[in-house]
């Protein structure tokens, strides 16, 4: 009985530590408070900034169509990646994997400071434009689609693959209609963890993006440096959608997996 007391309370205490701040921050989000300390009256305030401020509205906009151009690239390619590998022989197949691990356990800023110094510098691309920034997000989340789609290769039953080719399907076919349907978990999970981190990222946008454009992670790290109470204030209501939205996403995401094991 005291062990599992003591394992509730640890349990309880790590959840306070990663949520209860965020928790804070969403009911400052609907008061008239300009600092975390003191409540004041109820408001919608924030929320109303957020949306009907040309500057923060085309920010967010911006930044929601980067993460998803980027998310459907690296998940194209990580995808292939990941089937090209898995029915490469094992030497191929081991040195995939490695030259996929150094990206994720690379440091962004090192990634992000070295696509700067290559496209920018080296090749001598206009920062102006957004294509070095894409191919800096593309980077940093084709790996982790690619790590999320080989697992779901190694489950699948491979002999229908072969099956279908005995059965005078082209490569290509067999591909379509018989590997890809079986990995389509992997693939949206991939897909959602690439939109995820090109959402959260800061170094390798902050080394890549034009300067005339900001994502939410350069935005608010600029904006609280500035003197703008009311910007710095709807910034928490942008926290508090973003956060409600992955609640949403992840009881969804938990339904339908619990729905197809069921089936």
């Amino acid at each position: 009985m005291a062990k599992k007391m003591i394992k509730i309370l640890v349990l309880l205490a790590a959840l306070s530590f990663m949520y209860l701040p965020i928790g804070i921050l969403a009911v400052y989000s609907f008061t008239d408070s300009t600092t975390i300390g003191a409540i004041r009256g109820l408001s919608l305030d924030n929320y109303i900034t957020l949306f009907t401020t040309p500057e923060l509205r085309d920010m967010i906009v911006g930044t929601f169509a980067l993460a998803l151009l980027s998310a459907i690239i690296a998940t194209f390619l990580g995808t292939l990646g990941a089937i090209g590998s898995f029915y490469s022989k094992r030497v191929v197949k081991n040195t995939m994997n490695s030259i996929n691990n150094i990206p994720i356990v690379n440091a962004d800023v090192v990634t992000g400071f070295s696509i700067c110094v290559l496209l920018i510098i080296v090749v001598g691309m206009n920062k102006d434009t957004f294509i070095p920034l894409v191919i800096g997000h593309v980077t940093l989340c084709a790996p982790f689609v690619y790590t999320s789609v080989i697992p779901k290769l190694k489950q699948m039953d491979n002999s229908l693959y072969e099956a279908a080719l005995d059965l005078g399907a082209s490569s290509t076919k067999a591909l379509t209609k018989v590997v890809i349907p079986q990995i389509i978990p992997g693939i949206i999970s991939g897909f959602m963890l690439a939109i995820t981190l090109s959402l959260d990222d800061y170094f390798i946008t902050t080394y890549t993006k034009p300067a005339s454009f900001d994502t939410v992670s350069t935005y608010v790290v600029n904006a609280t440096r500035g003197s703008q109470t009311s910007i710095k204030t709807a910034l928490w209501a942008l926290s508090t959608i973003i956060f409600v939205l992955v609640i949403i996403f992840v009881i969804v995401m938990n339904i339908t997996a619990g729905k197809s094991e069921e089936e």
